[in-house]
């Protein structure tokens, strides 16, 4: 059976880089999204398909051989953040799926998705690993809650957290005329099931429906990556023709190439495999060998050179120190201040020996005891909040995990 794909990604319109990484590799397809932010969520994911990229479709047990490769990417992700400080507390989610002749394995962590279309109905195959998730199927929330709960994005699982990871897994048969979409969280926490469905019918190329489905949510506030891979099961046989793009930067980021609405920059290719690189390591070394170039005597003029070069050298860094300081007041997080839960304005980092956050409020509740519970594990790296508003609701659902008979009791 033959595959006919799209592929198109971009960075939205809130964030300053693309932390998703695809792979499209006959057998495999996936999507990652990093999380992490300035801690590599970028490096979590593009390692996670570099991983997967060397994945070979084996005789028998196609969907354990899945399995396992995405494991050993868990175990690449961990061991890079314990080694490199920068990286600590990175990770990734990752949804893929291998075509064996008729029947499609996919392998699923996290919270991006994987839908089938089929016979003009959309259906998800995957399941989301979050706390919203885990709350609707306790009954504390309806479906309909979940959607916009201010804690929809917290992982309750994810590559590069711990060991002993489980992976979902499921496989299926595929008829022709079937339609799979992976796709990362910023298309799904913007447009709803049915508008994605209105797209896949509408869009009868594979890559015009990727195209598309990116631009929706772009034009829907694109508060977050996007990716999207789209793939067509046609009764030919043959190869994988796959085309894809990848989108400038929104209007919203300083970009003179950023097309307008989200379209796509029209660097549209023939791609075999995607994935974004993690920085070399060799590129500091390279740079100290490099031969400093001898200044000449200049006499007055060059030491009035010197001066403007050292005043604007002094300018920029001054530019750029407020530029963060303004950034970071914008940020919130919740994290462990004196060993109780506080409330953080900024984030949890120096630069220059300045420390780039303060504590807004402090609770009575016990870190220690938070992240005993899974959901706040992480709580001494900071729990992101997109407002003050938003960090009071996590120290609220955390109050309440912590009265929760056998959390290990609250205060």
């Amino acid at each position: 059976m033959r595959i006919r794909g799209g592929v198109a990604t971009a960075v939205g319109r809130v964030r300053e880089r693309n932390e998703d990484a695809f792979l499209v590799q006959d057998p495999v397809f996936a999507v990652a999204d990093g999380m992490g932010g300035h801690r590599g969520g970028n490096v979590a994911s593009a390692l996670a398909l570099e991983t997967l990229g060397s994945f070979r479709l084996p005789d028998q047990g196609a969907a354990e051989a899945l399995v396992e490769d995405i494991k050993k990417a868990n175990e690449r992700v961990m061991e890079q953040g314990e080694s490199n400080r920068d990286l600590r507390g990175m990770g990734t989610t990752l949804t893929a799926v291998v075509r064996e002749d008729a029947k499609a394995h996919i392998a699923h962590v996290g919270d991006s998705r994987a839908y089938l279309m089929r016979d003009n109905n959309l259906q998800q195959l995957t399941l989301d690993h979050t706390l919203v998730q885990q709350m609707v199927a306790e009954g504390r929330i309806s479906p309909q809650e979940a959607g916009h709960h201010p804690q929809r994005s917290i992982l309750t699982r994810a590559l590069g957290v711990e060991d002993g990871l489980d992976v979902d897994v499921l496989t299926m048969d595929v008829h022709p005329g079937d339609r799979v979409l992976l796709c990362t969280d910023g298309l799904t926490s913007l447009i709803e099931d049915g508008s994605i469905l209105r797209v896949l019918e509408e869009e009868p190329e594979p890559q015009s429906a990727a195209d598309r489905l990116v631009r929706e949510a772009n034009n829907a506030g694109g508060d977050d990556n996007i990716t999207v891979i789209v793939l067509d099961f046609d009764r030919q046989d043959g190869g994988v023709p796959i085309t894809g793009s990848e989108t400038a930067p929104a209007p919203s980021v300083t970009s003179p190439s950023a097309p307008p609405d989200g379209e796509p920059a029209g660097n549209r290719e023939a791609l075999t495999t995607k994935v974004s690189a993690p920085p070399r390591e060799e590129a500091w070394p390279q740079a100290q060998r490099a031969r400093p170039r001898r200044a000449k005597p200049g006499g007055k003029r060059g030491a009035w050179r010197w001066r403007r070069g050292l005043i604007l050298l002094v300018a920029l860094i001054v530019a750029a120190v407020t530029g963060i300081r303004l950034f970071a007041d914008r940020q919130w997080y919740v994290g462990d201040s004196g060993g109780r839960v506080a409330i953080f304005n900024g984030i949890p980092t120096k630069l220059l020996g300045l420390r780039l956050h303060h504590v807004v409020e402090t609770t009575d509740l016990s870190a220690a005891r938070a992240e005993q519970l899974q959901p706040w594990r992480d709580l001494h790296d900071g729990i992101n909040a997109n407002s003050l508003r938003e960090a009071r609701t996590i120290v609220e659902q955390i109050r309440q995990d912590l009265s929760t008979p056998g959390s290990g009791g609250g205060g």
